[in-house]
């Protein structure tokens, strides 16, 4: 349960017109909003169900009445000092807001049943989101504002989201006002901590331009008020929220004082009992107060043996709220563990030498560590996706179809045909059904012919099949074909070209012993990425040797697709396309790494006799798939440099509709304004759908493209332009897949 105190997004007053009432209801994403009278009393309350009512009631709904008009008068409320037992009985399946008022009958507080996540600064604090990388500078500046503004540089260069400094009042946290001279009396931890605390303290001023270097560096600030003295300081600054050292869970006092301040607040937990943890997690949430906890062993360093990780998913359940992880043990293990049990806040201090004076430097982090922890904590996160329903990743379905098994046909088994389990055996790859489907296959009429060794697929388990026929386009199209299945293409339908998709092999095949006749139809090449010898074609490769094998391999397409270019009907040059290269194994490179790559590119076309054919860079995805494997790529992805690259040495593209929707879903960008900047420079389409980052060859209108969007976009820009349907596996089963995305892509190009 949370008591949520900022009603200003839950109230309207009763004379209110309905429009700013749902407005209202609309901000605070309740489903509901609450009427007072112009004191503050509580008369009534309006849910989205009650609005859904009125509109069936009336023939033509007014926006303009009064909210009173539509509002529910019956309800049930709470006093606010009603036992916390109280409030948590007074929810049902039907009620899970109840209004909280005082004796008077004000509005005070709302409670509700969930307790969701919160915004600091510009991020947002949930079970759900990203994780927040605190970089826990305290006092390692050693009273340095220098050193400590060059720690802020380095904490945002290596991937913290956040840095974290402590305030301290020394005149009244301690009991001798911070007076180094009368120690005498302490215990030595006590003389310790007092005596580097008065060293390296800084002063108000100091702190607060600190905190403006931080958002100079667009890295949000965070400090640890330890006093209520300092707590006011920080409030006059406007700090964004708050940490709470574990050495003031049991401060009461203070931590009313912050919960006051509506800021959310973020809670170590070390050094407390569990019933401690209770008391703080009660104190909370009588005061709304949004809050994270984190789990914590206040030992420098920790022992791995007492941290107990698993105490966090108690942690979550006492507190009801978001839950992190701050770190005092050594290493970069323990935070990255901690996020695959369901921290979404990490914090770990952070030094640039562990030998300076101080405890705090010896259990910190140097840049480099802490950078490894950031990557580490990303992969994590990114590792860990949903608990939902499996599915397969596209590597995952890539390796399928190479090294499963299918369901085959062992004899001829003509059209109409019972299929028997006689007629069936179980080979490799695994391009048909899986073995698993051979019962729902047993019995079925065949709607094709089949011949020895033929895979059966998905369509044969319809009635009928799913073949191609005649289509029509206000622009030129065709259909992607291999050397051995092009004629079964044609024999189908009325393409204007063949698109013929070449594996290294096939480059190595005599022309003439598969065309033995001029083709109707025009012709558009795509180059293999990989060659033999597991040789993927990189124009951008900075080793000498693989560049130039890449020049090497990519003019032995060239001068293959000029052998068939008198078997077509071929008007100009043959479009060839081409996936550059550009790709790296672990991380993406840095926007201003991309250029020498691009010349990279550049120059190795340049070794290429291009007499004849167009060369096409294909746009790429972020994470393009290799024969199962994900890498990272760099070039040809974002609409900008691509266009630069364009412009600069005069190639045109080939725009993969899948591949570059990847990339925008990656970036949370526009898809439309990426469309807008490539295709004035677009020599040909891949038209497919895509899902994701990485979910790319899906079929037309089972991903995340707006076909409807795309195609009136294409047919104003570059109505003249060719594209072909590239599905992947398409082409299984005579190619079902082309067949049904030229279906859906009819109405619209």
């Amino acid at each position: 349960m949370q008591i949520i105190r900022d009603l200003k997004d839950y109230i309207a007053f009763g004379e209110a017109d309905l429009f700013y009432a749902l407005q209202k209801i609309s901000l605070n994403k309740h489903g509901i909003i609450f009427t007072v009278s112009n004191r503050g009393i509580l008369e009534g309350l309006m849910t989205d169900g009650d609005f859904r009512r009125y509109l069936i009631s009336v023939q033509k709904a007014d926006l303009n009445i009064p909210l009173n008009e539509v509002a529910s008068h019956n309800y049930k409320a709470c006093k606010i000092t009603d036992p916390r037992e109280v409030i948590q009985a007074s929810f049902s399946d039907r009620v899970s807001i109840i209004p909280l008022v005082d004796d008077e009958g004000h509005l005070v507080a709302i409670a509700t049943q969930e307790r969701g996540g919160f915004e600091i600064g510009p991020f947002h604090i949930s079970d759900k989101s990203k994780v927040f990388v605190i970089a826990e500078i305290g006092i390692n500046h050693n009273g340095s504002p220098d050193l400590a503004k060059r720690m802020i540089h380095n904490a945002k260069e290596v991937g913290a989201d956040c840095v974290k400094f402590q305030m301290r009042d020394m005149g009244s946290l301690y009991r001798n006002h911070g007076d180094t001279k009368t120690l005498a009396g302490e215990d030595l931890g006590a003389q310790y901590v007092l005596d580097l605390l008065a060293k390296f303290h800084l002063d108000q001023e100091t702190m607060f331009s600190l905190f403006d270097e931080c958002k100079a560096n667009d890295i949000l600030p965070l400090c640890t008020p330890w006093d209520i003295v300092s707590l006011e300081a920080l409030e006059s600054y406007g700090m964004e929220g708050y940490k709470v050292a574990s050495a003031d869970l049991t401060n009461h006092e203070l931590l009313t004082a912050m919960a006051k301040t509506g800021k959310p607040m973020i809670l170590s937990t070390g050094m407390s009992r569990e019933d401690e943890i209770i008391q703080a997690v009660d104190l909370l949430n009588f005061q709304g107060a949004s809050y994270a906890m984190l789990h914590c062993n206040s030992t420098y360093p920790a022992p791995f043996k007492d941290i107990n990780l698993n105490y966090m998913g108690r942690l979550k359940r006492l507190g009801d709220c978001p839950v992190g992880y701050s770190g005092h043990e050594r290493g970069i293990h323990i935070p990255i563990a901690a996020v695959a049990q369901g921290a979404v806040i990490i914090e770990k201090h952070f030094t640039f030498d562990r030998e300076m004076e101080g405890n705090d430097h010896k259990v910190s982090l140097l840049p480099n560590e802490f950078a490894a922890m950031v990557e580490g904590i990303r992969q994590t996160e990114e590792s860990l996706g949903k608990d939902g329903v499996r599915n397969m990743s596209q590597g995952e379905m890539m390796n399928r179809e190479n090294l499963a098994k299918s369901l085959v046909a062992v004899e001829k088994i003509p059209t109409g045909a019972s299929i028997t389990r006689e007629m069936i055996t179980i080979k490799s790859p695994g391009r048909g059904l899986q073995p698993n489907r051979l019962s729902e296959l047993l019995g079925t009429k065949a709607n094709r012919d089949f011949e020895a060794g033929d895979f059966f697929f998905e369509g044969d388990l319809s009635k009928d099949a799913v073949r191609g026929r005649p289509f029509t386009f206000s622009r030129p199209w065709g259909v992607p074909v291999r050397y051995h299945d092009y004629r079964k293409m044609l024999n189908q339908s009325n393409p204007d070209f063949l698109e013929i998709h070449f594996s290294y092999k096939d480059l190595d095949l005599k022309v003439e012993d598969y065309f033995d006749e001029a083709i109707d139809a025009s012709l558009v090449v795509h180059s293999p990425d990989l060659f033999k010898g597991d040789h993927l074609l990189n124009f951008a490769e900075k080793d000498q040797q693989l560049w130039e094998r890449s020049v090497e391999e990519l003019q032995r397409v060239i001068d293959v697709t000029l052998k068939l270019k008198p078997l077509f009907n071929v008007r100009g040059k043959v479009p060839l396309v081409v996936s550059l290269g550009g790709f790296t194994k672990d991380k993406h490179l840095e926007k201003g790494a991309r250029q020498e790559g691009y010349a990279r590119i550049a120059e190795g076309l340049s070794k290429l006799n291009q007499d004849g054919v167009e060369i096409l860079a294909q746009t790429l995805p972020p994470f393009p798939w290799y024969f199962g494997g994900q890498l990272f790529c760099n070039l040809f992805v974002e609409a900008e440099d691509t266009v630069e690259f364009c412009e600069t040495y005069g190639y045109r593209v080939c725009f993969d509709i899948s591949h570059s929707k990847l990339t925008c879903n990656h970036y949370k960008s526009s898809f439309d304004a990426f469309t807008r900047k490539i295709l004035p420079h677009t020599g040909h389409l891949h038209i497919v759908d895509a899902k994701g980052t990485s979910g790319e060859g899906i079929q037309i209108n089972e991903g995340e493209v707006d076909f409807p969007l795309l195609s009136s976009t294409l047919n104003e820009m570059v109505p003249d332009v060719s594209f072909i349907p590239e599905i992947w596996q398409g082409h299984k089963n005579e190619g079902e897949g082309f067949w049904v995305a030229l279906d859906r892509l009819e109405p619209l190009l």
